[in-house]
C-alpha cells in the first residue's frame, strides 16, 4: 500500500477506525422487526391450557419451552397481548410460577444426639421381620440426588438406583447430579441403608429403588412447569419401573382453589395413575392456613413434622415442631393428614455441597449432615408407605392414605384430650408397624370423585367451620376445636392407643358449589391476598372466578423445599 505525503500510518489506522465504529453503530441502529417488537412487548413465563394449545400458541409465534400433555397445556414464552389473545379465545393462562426447594431446616449442632426416624415410627420392628420395601419404586423430585453409599445400595448391597431425569434440560442420565444436598438428605431419610449406631437403618426402606427426578437448581430454586414435567415422567415410566411412591418435599402459596392450580392438576393425575403422593405441609410455622401447593390438594398424603425434643429414649416428651405448617386449606380441607419424625435428622450428603457449605457446623465432617423440616418428614412418610406396598402390591393411594390415617397416634394430654388439634397433627404420628398390618380401607377421601374433578364436572370442599368466637370445628368432633394456640415447649405422649373406626369423619367431602359458606362475607376474587388476614367469620361466598392474570406479582412467588428454620 501507498501512502499520500504527509499521510502516516497510525493515521490511516484511527480513520480506518472510526470508519468501523460508524459502520457498527449504523448497524445497531437497523434492527429488525422483531428486535423492536421483543424490545415493545417482553415475554415472561406462561403455562397455557386448553384444546389446541400447542397449535394456537405457535400460531402466535411465541417461543414454547415445555410441552406439557397431561394437563393438556403448554408453557411458553409470551407477551401481555399474546397473554391477552389467549384469555379472549377461551384458554386459561397462568404465571409459570418460579419455585423454590421448600426450605432445608436445620436440625443440630454438633454433640447433639440425632433422632431415630426408625423407632420413633416403629419402622425398626418392620425391618427385624424383613420388611424392606423390596420391589417398590420411589420418585424424589427435588434438587437432584448424589448417590452415595448408602443411597447406591440397598440393604443386601444391590445397586438400587435407576438414575436420574434432569426435568430442567429434559433429559435422562444413569449419573447423579446433585449440588445442593436438599435431595440427597431427603432421599437418604426415605431409602437409606446404612445403619445408626443402635444398629437401625437411617432409612425408611432401605431395600426400595430409587429414582430421582431433578426439578431444582443447587440453591434450590425452579419453577412450574419444570415440576410438572417431572411428574408427567413419572407417570409416563410408572408401569416401566414400577414407580409407586412420588415424593414432593415443596410447597407454594396457593394461588387459587386446588383444582385450578396446574400443579395440582398434575399431582391429581399421579395419584389417579396409581402412584401415591407424598408433600410436604411446608414450614411456615403454627398459624392457621398455612399448608402450600400441592400439599392443600385434598388427595394427596400431606405430612407435618415432629420432634423427639432430643430425648430419643423417652416418647413422652415428643410433640409438634414449631416450624410444622398448619390447616385448614382456603378449601376447608384438614391437613395435614399426619405428622412424621422431621426433628435433627442424620442423612447423607457431601460437605461440598451447597446446603452443608452455607451451614458446615451442621455436617459431621464425614457423610452425614443433620437437617430438621417437613421436607424429611415427608421423605419418611414415602419410605413407610413403599413398605406397606411391598407386602400388598394391591393398595392403591387412596387405600395407602387410609391405613397410615387410621394407625396414626394423635398426641395426648394428662386428661386424654387431643394436646393438638387435627389442623395441626392430622390424625397423629405415623406408625409404620401398624399401618403395614392394618386391613382398613375405604377411610380416606370419602365423598370425593377424582375422575369427575380432574375432568372439571364437580369440585369438592372440606368439612371445616368456624365458629362465632374464631374457633375452627368439625361437625360433631368438638374435640378437635382449635382457636389457633401453639405451645411449643410442652412435650406430649403419642402412643397411647386410640382406635379410628373406617371412617374418618373429617375428611368426607361435600360438592363444592357457588354458595358454600364459613360465616361472614368475604367474596373471593383477583386482587385476593392469600394470607392469615383473611377474616373467617360468617359467609364466604366461593365461586369459579378466580383469573390468572398480569394483576398476580408472581416473580416473587417460589415453590420452596421448606424455608430453613431453627433446629428443633
Amino acid at each position: 500500500m501507498k501512502y499520500r505525503s504527509g499521510q502516516s500510518g497510525s493515521n490511516l489506522f484511527t480513520n480506518t477506525m472510526l470508519a468501523v465504529l460508524l459502520i457498527t453503530a449504523s448497524v445497531a441502529v437497523w434492527m429488525t422487526a422483531k428486535d423492536k417488537a421483543d424490545i415493545a412487548h417482553p415475554t415472561a413465563s406462561y403455562i397455557v391450557q386448553g384444546d389446541k394449545a400447542f397449535e394456537t400458541v405457535t400460531h402466535l409465534n411465541a417461543l414454547i419451552t415445555h410441552q406439557l400433555k397431561f394437563i393438556n397445556s403448554v408453557a411458553a414464552n409470551l407477551s401481555k397481548k399474546q397473554v391477552n389473545d389467549l384469555l379472549v379465545k377461551g384458554f386459561k393462562v397462568s404465571p409459570n410460577y418460579s419455585v423454590k426447594a421448600d426450605g432445608w431446616a436445620v436440625g443440630q449442632r454438633l454433640g447433639f444426639t440425632p433422632a431415630s426416624a426408625s423407632r420413633m415410627t416403629k419402622a425398626n420392628q418392620l425391618h427385624e421381620i424383613g420388611v424392606f420395601g423390596n420391589g417398590v419404586t420411589i420418585v424424589v423430585l427435588d434438587t437432584g440426588v448424589k448417590s452415595m453409599s448408602g443411597i447406591r445400595h440397598d440393604a443386601y448391597g444391590n445397586h438400587r438406583v435407576y438414575g436420574t431425569y434432569d426435568a430442567t434440560r429434559n433429559k435422562t442420565s444413569v449419573n447423579d447430579d446433585e449440588a445442593s444436598g436438599h435431595g440427597t438428605h431427603v432421599a437418604s431419610v426415605t431409602v437409606n441403608s446404612e445403619r445408626d449406631l443402635n444398629g437401625d437403618f437411617y432409612g425408611m426402606a432401605p431395600n426400595a429403588r430409587l429414582i430421582s427426578v431433578k426439578a431444582f437448581n443447587k440453591f434450590g430454586q425452579g419453577n412450574y412447569a419444570d415440576v410438572i414435567r417431572g411428574i408427567e415422567w413419572a407417570i409416563t415410566y410408572r408401569e416401566t419401573y414400577n414407580i409407586r411412591v412420588l415424593n414432593l418435599s415443596f410447597s407454594s402459596e396457593p394461588k387459587s382453589y386446588y383444582w385450578q392450580d396446574p400443579l395440582n392438576q398434575i399431582v391429581m393425575k399421579a395419584w389417579q395413575s396409581g402412584i401415591t403422593v407424598v408433600a410436604s405441609a411446608g414450614n411456615r410455622g403454627q398459624s392457621p392456613m398455612g399448608i402450600g401447593v400441592p400439599g392443600n390438594n385434598p388427595y394427596i398424603i400431606t405430612v407435618g413434622a415432629t420432634t423427639d425434643n432430643y430425648t430419643p429414649d423417652d416418647y413422652s416428651d415428643d410433640r409438634l415442631t414449631s416450624f410444622s405448617s398448619a390447616g385448614p386449606t382456603v378449601e376447608r380441607f384438614v391437613k395435614p393428614d399426619l405428622v412424621a419424625p422431621g426433628g435433627h435428622l442424620m442423612g447423607l450428603m457431601e460437605s461440598k455441597m451447597q446446603v452443608a457449605k452455607d451451614h458446615p457446623e451442621f455436617h459431621d465432617g464425614g457423610k452425614y449432615f443433620t437437617m430438621s423440616g417437613t421436607s424429611q418428614s415427608s421423605g419418611i412418610v414415602s419410605g413407610i408407605a413403599a413398605l406397606m406396598i411391598s407386602i400388598n402390591p394391591d393398595l392403591t393411594p387412596d387405600d395407602v392414605k387410609c391405613r397410615l390415617m387410621a394407625t396414626a397416634q394423635p398426641a395426648i394430654d394428662e386428661n386424654g384430650d387431643w394436646a393438638y388439634s387435627a389442623f395441626q397433627q392430622g390424625a397423629g404420628a405415623v406408625d409404620a408397624y401398624s399401618a403395614v398390618l392394618s386391613d382398613a380401607v375405604g377411610c380416606a377421601n370419602v365423598g370425593l370423585d377424582i375422575s369427575k374433578d380432574i375432568d372439571g364436572i364437580e369440585h369438592y370442599a372440606g368439612s371445616v367451620k368456624i365458629s362465632e368466637n374464631g374457633e375452627y370445628f368439625i361437625k360433631d368432633r368438638p374435640e378437635l376445636n382449635w382457636n389457633g394456640s401453639f405451645d411449643r415447649n410442652q412435650g406430649y405422649t403419642w402412643n397411647n392407643a386410640i382406635t379410628w373406626n373406617d371412617a374418618i369423619t373429617w375428611n368426607d367431602a361435600i360438592t363444592w358449589n357457588d354458595a358454600i359458606t364459613w360465616n361472614d362475607a368475604i367474596t373471593w376474587n383477583d386482587a385476593i391476598t392469600w394470607n392469615d388476614a383473611i377474616t373467617w367469620n360468617d359467609a364466604i361466598t366461593w365461586n369459579d372466578a378466580i383469573t390468572w392474570n398480569d394483576a398476580i406479582t408472581w416473580n416473587d412467588n417460589y415453590i420452596s423445599i421448606n424455608v430453613w428454620v431453627e433446629q428443633e
